[in-house]
């Protein structure tokens, strides 16, 4: 059965008010044909028609991960007929032994929980469950070797309480004179000048990095030689005061066992139900006498608005989190509207007065309709969360009940900065299309990389390069020869890719993945490359990809796989990696908890509310209480030689 077949259920459910569910699983049966390769033992598994990669991990007690090491084809589909190498592994109810736990005369319950490790659980997975950092459970358990961990061993987990954060926003008033820069100067030799040190110059004036005749550079006071201070006039910065803004961080999980009250959500997405219910199309590929004749056929029953699809997910998603939490007594009552690219549409929906009595708005997903919600919200206190990625910040600035999910893509760029940082005595290649040199984002990322780099090593030490993207068809396919004068043979190489576009990505990634089999090279890029179908997989892997993300699926975790388990009963499927379906679910979930139990307070302090989500976390921020909320949470993400796709908080090897 086609994706697009089983999403249209939900136009079916939206158009006519009902929806057919229908259970019944596929049960994989274990093979007892078993092969041994370099030693090791394995079964040899036929994929048989309705398995996939999740049910066939669960029968036969691996992970995901184990599964996809084995099969890298298997971390996108497996196929009918297809053999897959499964790890042998006994299946037996194992009880911990006693070596394996923490002496009782040892323990102290007043600082530490203890918990007994489980199939597929991690240290990682544990700092999740706890909220706490990893490297305190691995301070906390000296003597266990994190590569051995076995199930039934006891874990020392340090408790936490809650803890107050405070954002700072004030900024001390600094005095200071101008240079003008005469020919031949640059931040160095001006640095030397003034007696003052190169890092202190570059703090005062973060957007100049090449400074030309002319330019006017900030000394400033406190560090310049006494002599100099006389022969200029002095300034003061003339800074807006913020008020601090303490929020509340909930370091250890919110715990949902039972809700009560009854909240109502509007959720406002482009389903395009109008475009769903044509179901004939116009035929004009054949002719009469020169003539197209236009022909009118059904569509096929399967057939649905391609531009829905997504949005479908996402609203299954969001029906599945309202089912869960309507199991713990909470009374939800949703409200959905087809709300498209039309800003009328939206005004008539608030004139209506449609929204006037909702708890929370989910959508809608276009800034200009995002704007005309914001702003009726914000008078009346109700938080409005935009689901997908917006293109500028501009709609957070005056509309402090404004949630704003998926994080800009300025805070890939900023950890992509700190951790290219790591880097500094590398070759630094910054592959971009900005032929022009006007457009400021790339121009932020690159001053961003080269700021951060700077803190480590003297800016005159840096070795970066910039590389201006162009089709291959631009110089006869001998791109692939200009790129290689970028990369150094003598040391490692990182590479940038400051592009979300398709083609840019995949040419880029061919290219380097040839000239990585002579070179030592590492690639960044943007979260946009782990959705792309078109790239080789491998180049991926063979390239030790980094990218910050703010999705990550973990399928060992037993609320992702009841949630899998669930969402295949419902709708027939189960959803992909990269579906809107998981971000529908955590959205709807985090939110409509969050004002459940703590009501207003969660809408001014969303921090004090952190349940277990599926896909993304949150961790929302804002510059002052005008202003709305961003997530800057993302997941570091490395693809791996070894063919992992895993989360990587330190440096690359």
């Amino acid at each position: 059965m086609s994706r697009k077949f089983k999403a249209i259920t939900i136009v079916v459910f939206l158009m006519v008010t009902t929806i057919c569910s229908v259970n019944g699983q596929v049960v994989v049966e274990r093979s007892n044909e078993k092969t041994i390769i370099s030693g090791k033992q394995y079964y040899l598994h036929t994929v048989k028609k309705g398995e996939t990669a999740y049910s066939i991990s669960r029968a036969y007690n691996v992970t995901i991960e184990e599964l996809t090491q084995n099969n890298p084809s298997a971390v996108y589909v497996v196929r009918e007929g297809e053999t897959l190498l499964i790890p042998y592994r006994d299946i037996v109810e194992e009880t911990p032994s006693r070596a394996l736990l923490i002496p009782v005369d040892q323990k102290d319950e007043n600082l530490y929980e203890y918990h007994i490790l489980q199939s597929g659980e991690t240290v990682y997975s544990l700092s999740r469950l706890y909220g706490v950092a990893e490297n305190d459970i691995l301070n906390s358990n000296p003597d266990i070797d994190i590569t051995k961990l076995s199930i039934g061993m006891e874990i020392a987990v340090p408790k936490r309480d809650f803890k107050i954060a405070t954002q700072n926003f004030t900024v001390q008033d600094t005095a200071f004179f101008f240079h003008r820069v005469r020919k031949g100067e640059n931040l160095s030799s001006i640095a030397n000048y003034y007696g003052i040190s190169l890092r202190n110059l570059r703090r005062e004036n973060r957007n100049v990095r090449f400074p030309s005749e002319g330019d006017m550079i900030k000394i400033p006071l406190e560090y310049a030689k006494e002599e100099y201070i006389s022969e200029y006039p002095i300034y003061y910065e003339d800074i807006e005061t913020v008020d601090s803004i303490a929020l509340e961080v909930a370091s250890s999980p919110t715990v949902i066992n039972s809700l009560e009250g009854s909240i109502d959500v509007a959720v406002l997405l482009p389903l395009f139900l109008r475009e769903n219910s044509v179901r004939y199309d116009i035929d004009s590929s054949q002719y009469l006498n020169g003539k197209k004749i236009y022909k009118t056929v059904p569509r096929q029953e399967e057939w649905i608005y391609s531009r829905s699809i997504g949005f479908i997910e996402m609203y299954q998603g969001i029906l599945m989190a309202a089912d869960s939490l309507r199991s713990l007594g909470l009374t939800i009552n949703l409200h959905t509207y087809d709300i498209t690219n039309n800003n009328q549409e939206m005004r008539d929906l608030i004139n209506r007065g449609k929204l006037d009595n909702v708890d929370l708005i989910i959508g809608p997903v276009y800034s200009s309709n995002l704007a005309i919600v914001s702003d009726f919200a914000s008078s009346r206190n109700i938080p409005v969360v935009s689901p997908v990625q917006l293109m500028s910040d501009e709609l957070v600035k005056g509309n402090p009940t404004l949630f704003v999910a998926n994080p800009f893509i300025e805070v890939s760029q900023d950890d992509i900065a700190r951790k290219v940082g790591e880097y500094f005595d590398g070759n630094i290649v910054f592959i971009h299309t900005d032929t022009a040199g006007t457009d400021p984002q790339v121009k932020e990322f690159k001053n961003k990389i080269l700021q951060e780099l700077s803190t480590k090593i003297p800016y005159e030490e840096i070795r970066f390069k910039e590389y201006l993207y162009y089709s291959k068809s631009t110089f006869n396919n001998d791109s692939i020869n200009r790129l290689s004068h970028a990369i150094s043979k003598n040391m490692e190489n990182v590479v940038v890719i400051a592009s979300e576009d398709n083609s840019v990505i995949s040419e880029t990634l061919q290219e380097i993945h040839t000239l990585s089999k002579r070179n030592n090279i590492h690639v960044f890029g943007y979260p946009v490359i782990r959705s792309m179908s078109n790239i080789e997989p491998r180049y991926l892997f063979d390239l030790d990809l980094f990218v910050f993300s703010p999705f990550w699926i973990d399928y060992s975790n037993k609320n992702v796989r009841s949630f899998v388990e669930s969402y295949y009963s419902r709708f027939l499927m189960e959803p992909e990696e990269m579906s809107y379906a998981w971000l529908g679910f955590d959205i709807a979930f985090y939110f409509i908890s969050g004002i459940s139990l703590n009501g207003e307070e969660f809408i001014s302090n969303p921090g004090i509310h952190n349940p277990d989500l599926l896909q993304t976390n949150f961790k929302f921020m804002r510059e002052s209480v005008n202003d709305g909320f961003e997530n800057y949470f993302l997941f570091p993400i490395r693809y791996t030689k070894n063919y992992d796709v895993e989360l990587d908080y330190g440096k690359l090897n």
